[in-house]
């Protein structure tokens, strides 16, 4: 069988040609798929073993920036090498005991398990939408990248704040803002796919797999707190 990921190409440089923009995409969609696997253990080790909790308050949010950062500064170095790929699905693993908390969380509710099938089957409809619009539209969307970037610390820093004062109605904000700026990241970095602008897989592959853990994450939260029914 042809593993797409057995080559040893792991940036196409060979021109810009759309084969070789098609063969970062489909790549990057393998990955991508293959990435929600350990992503899925890591959630149910965590709510297993508790582990989630290790990412509350202030002490949990150094530790998760902390031990992010680092895989994801492992993952840019590596990026060009067959280590690459194992770094990246470690660090997917790390973000499902991230989201373990949330998940534990959500399964309190009477209709926990609803919830989280719901996030994940909007976050696929959101995913889908913005991979179809990246195809047709013609226009360069490489200008959205600083609005997007000043949004994502805007958001970050409402989130730090948010951890100190524990507020409903903050939460609520950051993550409805969250969709919205992660919902347009994904059509930013496929659309840089398909443009020839990102030639690398393994880089394309995070930066689409961030986009959909904020969004599932986010779309959790709020129907947690609008739709979650008590025992």
């Amino acid at each position: 069988m042809n593993d797409p990921l057995s080559s040893v190409d792991y940036t196409y440089a060979y021109g810009d040609t759309a084969q070789a923009r098609n063969k970062v995409l489909r790549n990057t969609y393998w990955l991508l798929s293959l990435s929600l696997v350990p992503t899925v253990l890591g959630a149910w080790a965590g709510v297993e073993l508790g582990l989630g909790q290790i990412f509350s308050g202030w002490l949990g949010l150094v530790l998760f920036l902390a031990v992010a950062f680092g895989f994801i500064y492992a993952i840019e170095r590596t990026k060009n090498s067959a280590a690459g790929v194992p770094i990246l699905l470690g660090f997917t693993f790390f973000m499902g005991l991230m989201l373990s908390r949330l998940i534990e969380s959500t399964l309190g509710f009477k209709n926990g398990p609803d919830l989280i099938m719901t996030a994940f089957g909007g976050t696929a409809g959101v995913f889908l939408v913005m991979a179809s619009l990246a195809s047709v539209i013609k226009r360069d969307l490489s200008g959205m990248g600083k609005w997007l970037f000043v949004g994502t610390v805007v958001l970050v820093l409402g989130g730090i704040i948010n951890v100190f004062v524990g507020s409903s109605a903050g939460m609520m904000a950051i993550s409805v803002a969250a969709i919205g700026i992660f919902s347009a990241y994904m059509l930013y970095d496929i659309k840089r796919i398909i443009d020839g602008g990102e030639t690398n897989y393994i880089s394309a592959t995070l930066a689409l797999y961030l986009d959909i853990v904020n969004v599932f994450q986010s779309l959790l939260a709020l129907l947690g707190i609008f739709g979650g029914e008590r025992e």
